[in-house]
Formats: C-alpha cells, sequence, structure tokens
C-alpha cells in the first residue's frame, strides 16, 4: 500500500465576507491547492468535500466551476471533524490504490452568533435555553479548576497567545495582539468563560491536493507524509449525553484521546515525537484539556504548560501557532483542514514569522458534535 502524501495546499482567509458566496470561498481555496500542487484540475480524480451548514451536493457547486469531468465529487459531515474525514477518504483512496490524485476540501459559511443550535441540539433542548455550547464548556471548566487549581490567569494566557499568533497570521479572522487584562476584564460568557477566550464561527475554506508518493516524487520537493488520520466517535459511557450535563464535556475529551492513542499508533511515535500541534480551541480551556488529552502532559497540568512558555512559538511544543480558533473563528466545514494547512507551512518551512524552527512532524487535532474527533499527524 502506498502512503498518501500531500502536495498541495491551499486556504482561504477565515473571517466575514459579507455577499460573497461560499462556492467562490472554495473555490479560491481549490485554485490555490492545485497551484501549490503543480497539477490542472482535470488530473484530479476524486474529491471529498467536507461541510455541515452548507447544501447538499455542496463540492458539486464549488468544483462544477472548474468543468464536470465525471470524477465523483462526495460530501462528507461529522460536526467540526468534517475536515478530517474529507481528509481521511482521500487517505484511504490513495493508500489503497483506487486513485493516484485526489482532492480534499472544507468549507463553510456560518450563520452569525452562536452556532445554530437546530443543526445539533433536540428541539426540546433548545426551547428551554439548554443549547450553547459554552454552557457545557464552563461547567467542565469550573470542575477542572476545583480539582486541578487551574486560574483565570492560565485561562487568560491561553488566549492570548493565540491572539499573538493571530497577528502573525494573514489568514486569521482576529490579527490584533490583546492584553491579559483585556481577555481577563472581557464580558463573562458562561463563567469563567470570557467573551475574548472564545472562537467565533465564521466563513472560510481549505484545500489539499493529496497523492500517492510516486506522483509526490514528480509534484513537489517538499512532500507532506499523511502518516496518520484516525476518526472516531466516541463510544459508551459517554456515547450522547443531553448537552446540559457535563458528561457531555467529558464526551469530547474522551473521543480525543481514543483518537490521538490511534493516530499515534498508525504513525508509529508518540507525543514526545511532535514538534507542533495545531488543537482544538472553541474556548481557551479546552486547549488545556487539549494538552492532556493528547499526552502532552499528565492529567491536571495543563496549566503549568501556558506558565512556563511550553506553548508558545519558540517553547517545547508550540501549539496553535496560527492562532487557533480563538484568532481565526471556526468554519466547522474547514476547521481540520486549516489546521493542516498551518501544520503543513510549518513543516515546509514556509509559515514566516510563525514560523517553527527545525519542525519535522506536525498534529492537527479536532472535536465536534455527536463525540466526532478527528487526529491528523504529519511529516516531512
Amino acid at each position: 500500500m502506498s502512503k498518501a502524501v500531500i502536495a498541495g495546499l491551499g486556504i482561504h482567509k477565515f473571517g466575514r465576507f459579507g455577499d460573497k458566496p461560499y462556492t467562490d470561498i472554495g473555490l479560491e481555496a481549490v485554485i490555490m491547492a492545485l497551484r501549490d500542487a503543480g497539477i490542472e484540475w482535470p488530473e484530479v480524480q476524486a474529491a471529498y468535500c467536507g461541510r455541515m451548514y452548507l447544501p447538499p451536493t455542496t463540492g458539486v457547486r464549488i468544483l462544477t466551476q472548474l468543468g464536470r469531468t465525471g470524477i465523483p465529487i462526495v460530501d462528507v459531515e461529522a460536526a467540526c471533524a468534517a475536515g478530517g474525514v474529507a481528509l481521511k477518504e482521500a487517505q484511504r483512496a490513495i493508500s489503497s490504490g483506487e486513485y493516484d490524485i485526489v482532492l480534499a476540501l472544507g468549507v463553510e459559511k456560518m450563520p452569525r452568533g452562536f452556532m445554530s443550535p437546530e443543526a445539533i441540539y433536540d428541539h426540546w433542548e433548545c426551547l428551554v435555553g439548554l443549547s450553547q455550547n459554552p454552557m457545557y464548556w464552563a461547567l467542565e471548566a469550573q470542575r477542572y479548576m476545583h480539582d486541578y487549581g487551574l486560574t483565570i490567569e492560565q485561562l487568560g494566557k491561553v488566549s492570548v497567545k493565540s491572539h499573538k499568533n493571530g497577528a502573525l497570521n494573514p489568514y486569521a479572522m482576529h490579527q490584533k495582539p490583546m492584553t491579559l487584562e483585556e481577555i481577563i476584564n472581557s464580558r463573562i460568557i458562561n463563567d469563567p468563560i470570557r467573551l475574548f477566550m472564545l472562537c467565533s464561527p465564521d466563513e472560510g475554506a481549505a484545500a489539499a491536493v493529496v497523492c500517492s508518493e510516486k506522483v509526490a516524487r514528480k509534484l513537489t520537493a517538499k512532500p507532506l507524509t499523511i502518516e496518520a488520520c484516525a476518526l472516531r466517535t466516541c463510544k459508551y459511557p459517554f456515547a450522547q449525553p443531553p448537552a446540559y450535563t457535563y458528561g457531555t464535556a467529558v464526551m469530547n475529551r474522551f473521543v480525543t484521546a481514543l483518537a490521538g492513542a490511534e493516530a499515534y499508533e498508525a504513525a508509529g511515535i508518540g507525543p514526545e515525537d511532535i514538534d507542533v500541534a495545531e488543537v482544538q480551541d472553541g474556548d481557551a480551556f479546552n486547549e488545556i484539556v487539549a494538552y492532556e488529552d493528547l499526552g502532552f502532559c499528565k492529567e491536571g497540568e495543563g496549566g503549568h504548560l501556558i506558565d512556563e512558555g511550553v506553548t508558545e512559538i519558540g517553547g517545547r511544543l508550540p501549539v496553535n501557532t496560527r492562532g487557533g480558533l480563538i484568532a481565526c473563528g471556526e468554519p466547522v466545514g474547514a476547521s481540520h483542514l486549516g489546521q493542516v494547512f498551518e501544520i503543513g507551512m510549518q513543516l515546509r518551512g514556509e509559515a514566516g514569522p510563525r514560523q517553527v524552527e527545525g519542525a519535522k512532524v506536525g498534529l492537527a487535532h479536532v472535536w465536534g458534535a455527536g463525540g466526532n474527533s478527528a487526529v491528523t499527524i504529519l511529516k516531512r
């Protein structure tokens, strides 16, 4: 079986773009990826499109603009992990030998405000006000702070790092550094989560041209091997509790650990071998626990990594060098491939002022509604 290799990467800036249609947003990311790989559209043999809120046949609607070549174009969805599904399907298609060149695309144009609750929660939960994500993130954060002594200052430092890195990223939604005082004093959404500790639903797209090793040798001098692309859905006892329970937040941590373990095993490495990582940070607390669930530190020690500067650019393990979701926002269908774009830039030495010196192995991680998680490991 051939390993799958990323030969081209593309992105459309994450943010808000008024009346610009998602078809144009997605197309720009695809064209960038094709040019980066040095190929033309007719050379692509299959395409997978991750999306959540957009209509059926989103991938067809976007890619038709490049021409109808008769290839299979398939939409896939797994909430915030949708882009991970698109990449996994591309990897599987290449590794099986079915195709030589495949496109993975993620795209979204999100409603304003909190994510549309009707897309995720039962109707009764919406009626009684139990349908906003920060509610259960905050419940878990409060319990964690009680158990392990995490402070509001440590949560604030995560967001300070995110906004500092986002200011260096031309593809980020928010490109302004913020002080610890500004973040901690911003409006409380659900205690202890403040406004500037949260990500914003927004719009954007990202794409990857995935090919066989044989084809990659002809296309690029900087191939990125997909060492692992793990997809897991949470199992019992945390399968699908109501949104207002503490168990929902635990579910996301549990499935992250499952996907992470599978990815490390497939890649034949451990967390100590990761040079740079992009992790799900719907809010600052989620970044803290991702450190632990992915094995970067022990349970209860995530706050220490922030205090010691471990996850800063220049630290032992830089995390969310593009600014994470807090600075970039989250167009959910594009979320994971946006992370993969950043990891690819880092491993290719093309991240500019965000560059992590000597990065050879990178990890991207997302989780989403329904207990879905994707963890991808890339190597140059």
